[in-house]
């Protein structure tokens, strides 16, 4: 994602994402090259984990809902699909985020571990959904926001205030749908936290926080979802 990639972002308080059994085409199609793909790139990253995900399609935005349909895929298509430049656009990546904001107005961000598929990226606790995420056949994004905040951060929904809004950003193949957290401790106390929480972990996923208190705070790591949706939250006020 380049800072100027082309970006919309929908206000919305329903989230309407309905998973069944659709067989994604790329996925079969192209099995043998995904296997090869995901086998080289477990001799770059031995703790990858082809496990099953969630993606999405037919995304519709209506007043202050989205709907949309998912599907569930293993893991090494998902990052074939994602590595390749996403060849398959009729597809997205709807993931849920959970923006921690300390009192002082400062976003709390994590920096991605050298272990992982997105090493060094930087962004909000969240990721992926995937059948943990699953309500019948209702995709909990909320439940999953809250699940990998915890997990990432040691906060859990009794530390912070969810807005009662989502913000999806979408930027190409992805669909971020970010929720504000309010935790009442200023950024710098937030971020030490988190880093405690971290230091207990034997393999934390987060290998550094990052305070954003506006655009000076910016870095090249961050993915243009995570600037657009900080841009819009400063400028509008939360």
């Amino acid at each position: 994602m380049t800072m100027t990639e082309p970006v919309a972002i929908h206000r919305v308080t329903e989230l309407d994402l309905v998973c069944d059994d659709w067989v994604w085409p790329f996925a079969t199609a192209r099995r043998a090259e995904i296997d090869a793909h995901f086998a080289a790139r477990q001799v770059e990253k031995p703790k990858l984990w082809n496990g099953r995900v969630l993606l999405g399609r037919n995304t519709v935005f209506s007043a202050d809902r989205l709907r949309a349909d998912y599907f569930e895929t293993d893991f090494a298509s998902f990052l074939a699909w994602r590595d390749w430049g996403f060849p398959d656009r009729d597809v997205f990546n709807g993931f849920g985020m959970g923006a921690l904001r300390g009192s002082d107005g400062a976003f709390a961000l994590g920096e991605m571990g050298s272990h992982t598929a997105n090493a060094g990226r930087v962004y909000f606790p969240g990721g992926t959904p995937d059948r943990n995420d699953l309500r019948g056949a209702a995709v909990d994004i909320a439940a999953s926001v809250a699940r990998e905040v915890e997990e990432e951060t040691g906060f859990a929904p009794a530390d912070y205030r969810a807005a009662g809004h989502w913000d999806c950003v979408v930027t190409g193949a992805l669909v971020a749908m970010v929720r504000v957290l309010d935790v009442d401790l200023p950024g710098a106390a937030l971020r030490d936290r988190i880093e405690a929480n971290l230091s207990r972990q034997n393999s934390p996923e987060l290998a550094a926080i990052h305070l954003v208190r506006d655009r000076a705070d910016f870095a090249p790591t961050m993915p243009r979802f995570v600037t657009a949706f900080i841009d819009a939250t400063m400028a509008n006020g939360g």
